[in-house]
């Protein structure tokens, strides 16, 4: 009985754990959110804001971020047209997620390189 109980605690964080994970999984995602939260809204300013993402991706990840409610697309009536993109509300709620997978970072590189400023792999 005990370990039913285990189970079912288990099954209660990994499916949230896992629907979570299916949204903002992958190497980009996160990264795009944090540039549009930072002031880019241009699908160039975005790209140049993250080193090594590529157009092709950028693309992607932007459309799976908008069918899943993080990004709004903004097409403006100008000529040439332009096209926006902006975190919406809901995007917002990562704000605390974000924050605390950056300061997990700060204290993983600490605790593995002996400071935060050492850079491993970057660009």
């Amino acid at each position: 009985m005990d370990k039913q109980n285990n189970h079912k605690e288990c099954l209660q964080i990994l499916k949230p754990v896992r629907d979570t994970l299916d949204v903002i999984s992958g190497k980009w995602k996160l990264l795009i959110i944090v540039s549009l939260n930072a002031g880019n809204k241009r699908f160039t300013e975005i790209e140049r804001s993250i080193p090594k993402l590529t157009s092709k991706v950028l693309a992607k990840e932007l459309k799976e971020l908008e069918q899943n409610g993080l990004v709004e697309r903004i097409v403006k009536d100008t000529y040439p047209v332009s096209i926006e993109y902006y975190p919406t509300p809901h995007a917002e709620t990562l704000t605390t997620v974000v924050e605390s997978l950056k300061d997990w970072g700060e204290n993983h590189r600490k605790h593995i390189f002996g400071s935060p400023s050492v850079m491993k792999n970057e660009e």
